[in-house]
């Protein structure tokens, strides 16, 4: 194989495999693989010969025909070289590994995957349709031909049908890797030709088009296409080519492409007109001159197009990375990823509490801002109005009233405005239960590894959860406690120093007056209240320490202990189930490796290939 032969037949095989894997028409952002590659655009109006020409470079009767649109979706057309006596066939990648000899079903599988995208209308596709030849009587070149352009729209057409189909040809012309076969009748003029009007606009210099001018042996008698084959109608960087396509008898009776293209050879030796121009014309002259053109155009651009595989490689390695590689089949070492896995969330986890991640914040927030808060909204005023304290000493004295200090009315009185605490108690043990809970969510989330496995991320969250609502019941009873504790015993000294009643002029009775009027009931509220404050302080400053005791430091210590009891106990088949990986993601992996695999052997085999400088 020469030389020429590697390197195109090496762009043919990469290319190919891109199209398996789906790795072309790219974003914008980075060009594919396939995209960096050069290939052939057939443009041509309807009618201008763009089948037979393709058909006589690739030598076989293979395309649907037809009056009207014909071609109604892209045909991706890898034409493959193979050493000479191996069997011709062909391919289609959405049938793989089905490998068709007899032409003339190619041609009606063509039309049939034309219909089962756009029906049996004159609808158009931009989706292409791939198709790969093997014969020892091509060469390797990739052509797509697109459907003819056209001017107005038929019956059974939308009213867009003219400018859709040019916007899906200019798609692909426009690649500056592109290569324009721009396919025009002889018998008609150059100046109204819908290819060459095209490939000036996207191509203007004219470096990436090549003029083809078919049905010459159609031209009325006494004229020739002399002015264009020769570049003085229309001039470009390339020279024309003029082929003579089979005609309609030839194609009813099923004439053999090997003798059309006789017959096409002959025609131009024995033409008055163009017989100096002989060995520059014809369809196998022209499929030789696209392959020269070809490797001439990827021994220009292989830095770059190794240089983009490079690239691809290093960002699909990146990107393996971050998928994680496959999970060993080992249940030890599936119990190992399992317990690696959870120290990674427990490490991130962590990080949020002690500040390393954001969210450990909003605990400090509850015990700084949301329980100050909910213990001045407690309602004191009213429990501690004049009326409810005299009812509360009423009821206490029973039928006997106090004589001196009535001690049980302080009790109930304080006892019940201790009661109060326990809302902003519970509260706070739940508000820091919420703030875990999300830190749970968010660590889960933010830990990589743990991506890859839907089930136990699943389980991780479950367990923590069941540990957080253990913690939280802890929380809670001791929070209560503190409360509680307060009330169980109450601290005398403060009312030993409280300042006692003087009695007006030393007058009993005045005294005994005095407590049943609403300045003695005031004081006693006030009593209460300053003892209530002073509660208040010290529950404000006790609670966020049974808080964290109990549930920030319970966290940190052992949230996934009882979790990492119950993996220990498991079997290779549930430890399966455990690392079940999301089926997308596996599937994104399976696609990078392939990828990678691509682009390693891309770039291998474009290194192993020499080319004469």
């Amino acid at each position: 194989m020469t030389t020429m032969e590697s390197l195109i037949g090496l762009v043919n095989r990469i290319q190919r495999a891109c199209t398996v894997l789906g790795d072309y028409g790219g974003d914008g952002a980075l060009p594919t693989l396939w995209e960096a590659l050069p290939s052939v655009a057939v443009v041509g109006g309807q009618s201008s010969g763009k089948s037979s020409v393709l058909e006589s470079i690739v030598g076989r009767d293979f395309l649907p025909r037809g009056s009207g649109i014909v071609t109604r979706r892209p045909l991706v057309l890898q034409l493959h070289k193979t050493d000479e006596g191996q069997v011709e066939y062909a391919e289609f990648l959405h049938l793989p590994r089905r490998r068709f000899t007899d032409f003339a079903v190619v041609r009606k599988e063509i039309q049939d995957e034309t219909d089962r995208m756009t029906g049996k209308s004159k609808q158009i596709s931009p989706i292409p349709i791939h198709l790969s030849i093997y014969s020892p009587k091509v060469v390797n070149l990739t052509l797509i031909d697109l459907p003819g352009l056209t001017k107005v729209a038929v019956e059974g057409q939308p009213e867009t049908i003219v400018e859709d189909i040019e916007n899906m040809v200019r798609s692909y012309v426009e690649k500056p890797n592109s290569i324009i076969l721009a396919i025009s009748p002889a018998n008609q003029d150059i100046a109204t030709s819908d290819a060459i009007k095209l490939a000036r606009e996207v191509d203007p210099s004219g470096e990436r088009t090549f003029g083809v001018l078919t049905k010459l042996d159609l031209m009325d008698k006494g004229t020739d296409a002399l002015d264009v084959l020769e570049g003085r109608s229309y001039r470009l960087q390339h020279p024309w080519v003029g082929i003579v396509n089979r005609s309609q008898a030839d194609i009813n009776k099923n004439v053999d492409m090997m003798a059309a293209r006789r017959r096409e050879r002959d025609y131009f030796e024995s033409s008055p007109d163009y017989g100096h121009l002989a060995s520059k014309m014809g369809s196998e002259y022209l499929a030789n001159l696209l392959s020269r053109h070809l490797e001439s155009v990827i021994k220009a651009r292989i830095p770059s197009i190794t240089s983009l595989i490079n690239k691809s490689i290093d960002e699909l390695e990146v990107e393996m990375n971050h998928l994680g590689r496959p999970i060993a089949v080992d249940a030890g070492a599936q119990l190992y990823t399992i317990l690696e896995l959870c120290r990674a969330f427990d490490r991130i986890f962590k990080e949020h509490l002690d500040g390393g991640r954001p969210g450990g914040d909003k605990i400090y927030g509850v015990f700084d801002n949301q329980l100050p808060a909910a213990l001045r909204k407690l309602p004191f005023d009213r429990h501690l109005s004049i009326q409810n304290v005299k009812k509360v000493v009423s009821e206490a004295d029973g039928y006997q009233p106090h004589l001196i200090a009535p001690e049980q009315g302080y009790r109930r009185l304080i006892e019940s405005s201790l009661n109060y605490f326990r809302g902003p108690a519970e509260a706070s043990v739940d508000a820091v239960h919420f703030v875990l809970k999300e830190l749970v969510r968010k660590s889960i989330g933010e830990t990589q590894e743990l991506k890859r496995f839907p089930t136990l991320q699943s389980e991780l969250a479950a367990a923590s959860f069941e540990a957080l609502e253990r913690f939280r019941e802890d929380g809670r009873k001791t929070a209560l406690r503190l409360v509680d504790m307060e009330a169980s015993y109450l601290t005398v000294d403060f009312f030993r120093k409280l300042p006692q009643e003087v009695e007006k002029g030393g007058n009993p009775q005045a005294s005994t007056v005095d407590r049943y009027t609403d300045g003695h009931f005031r004081r006693i509220a006030s009593n209460v209240s300053s003892y209530i404050t002073m509660v208040s302080d010290t529950l404000r400053n006790t609670i966020p320490k049974a808080v964290v005791y109990c549930q920030v430091r319970e966290a940190k210590r052992s949230l996934l202990n009882y979790f990492y009891t119950q993996v220990g106990k498991k079997e290779g088949k549930q430890l399966v189930l455990l690392l079940d990986e999301d089926p997308a993601l596996m599937e994104r992996r399976a696609q990078c490796a392939k990828r990678l695999e691509l682009y390693k052997s891309a770039r291998d085999e474009i290194d192993s290939v020499s080319w004469a400088r």
